[in-house]
């Protein structure tokens, strides 16, 4: 019943999942968890800020949709 946001579509050969996770957990202040190379982030969070986030990780910002 709680709410999540959800991040997938990360390669996990190409990327540690686990890593980026972690930063986001960080970055937000929440929990979560990856589950096949999915990441759940407790709450609900602005998608804007996330994309901001992984851009700033390194991901190409024209694959984020």
């Amino acid at each position: 019943g709680k709410i999540i946001t959800v991040i997938e579509g990360i390669d996990k050969a190409k990327i540690d999942v686990k890593d980026v996770s972690k930063k986001l957990k960080s970055k937000f202040a929440c929990g979560g968890t990856v589950k096949d190379s999915v990441i759940e982030l407790q709450g609900d969070h602005n998608i804007a800020k996330i994309k901001e986030e992984l851009v700033k990780l390194g991901f190409n910002r024209d694959t984020i949709e």
